[in-house]
């Protein structure tokens, strides 16, 4: 990918600080040209060289947003916008020379926040990553949800879904609406717990073609999934992972059904 270097972005108030911004490109020359610049913008930067690789990182850890080249070897960029976007994913910069309407349209459509094309400067980068970041703390506050009652933390002194399993409800009343992935997940759960649920028939609930779905995912959208919770509700999801196995709900903090 071909950059090229302009005014440097703090000059028009473009900061990153404390900001995790993974970037994911396999040119190792690249990678490191646009993780310095983001460093020194102030942002927490980590490259990564492949989509592969990505979903090994986020199986652990999570960012909030992703720099994704779309020409990458193995899985392209387009195919992870499209899955990590299904698991209610982080914001996503798409950076390719398929700078056409149709290429742009397409990476829009798959989830994409913002679609630039090369070649590209890097205090443009900085500003795109600086404005998406903004966007998304602003939509955070928007829909943090309302104080619970009193009356309704008491009728619930468990975890419980409601809303037809769209609202996941904590011991202290605070809820989180799930995405499509996460109510499907959590509903086998729900179903039986203090039992283990095999991995295959999660992924059936998670996705409609669970034959084009990466095992992976499945670690990928809990890791996410635990982290939305907490920061909703300040409370830890009772899922406990079993190896070579699946999951499992912890029955003594689930609500009877």
């Amino acid at each position: 990918m071909e950059m090229e270097r302009g005014l440097p972005a703090a000059e028009v108030g473009c900061r990153l600080d404390g900001i995790r911004i993974w970037v994911v490109e396999d040119d190792p020359e690249w990678r490191g040209m646009v993780v310095d610049e983001l460093e020194y913008h102030g942002a927490a930067v980590r490259g990564i060289d492949s989509v592969e690789a990505l979903y090994r990182e986020l199986a652990v850890d999570r960012c909030d947003i992703l720099v994704l080249d779309v020409g990458l070897p193995g899985e392209d960029g387009l195919s992870a916008t499209g899955h990590l976007r299904r698991m209610d994913g982080m914001g996503i910069v798409l950076v390719t020379g398929r700078s056409g309407t149709a290429d742009m349209a397409h990476g829009l459509s798959l989830g994409a926040d913002i679609y630039l094309p090369k070649p590209l400067e890097l205090p443009v980068l900085v500003a795109a990553l600086h404005s998406l970041h903004r966007r998304m703390s602003q939509s955070v506050a928007a829909n943090a949800p309302a104080p619970v009652p009193a009356s309704a933390m008491e009728a619930s002194p468990a975890w419980s879904l409601r809303s037809d399993g769209w609202d996941l409800f904590a011991p202290n009343g605070r809820a989180l609406t799930l995405t499509v992935a996460e109510r499907g997940f959590l509903r086998e759960l729900f179903a039986v717990p203090g039992e283990a649920v095999d991995r295959e028939r999660l992924i059936a609930a998670v996705t409609d073609q669970p034959w084009d779905f990466d095992p992976h995912r499945l670690e990928v959208l809990v890791h996410r999934l635990r982290a939305r919770v907490r920061n909703a509700t300040d409370a830890m999801l009772p899922v406990r992972a079993l190896r070579g196995m699946g999951y499992m709900l912890v029955s003594d903090q689930v609500a009877a059904a």
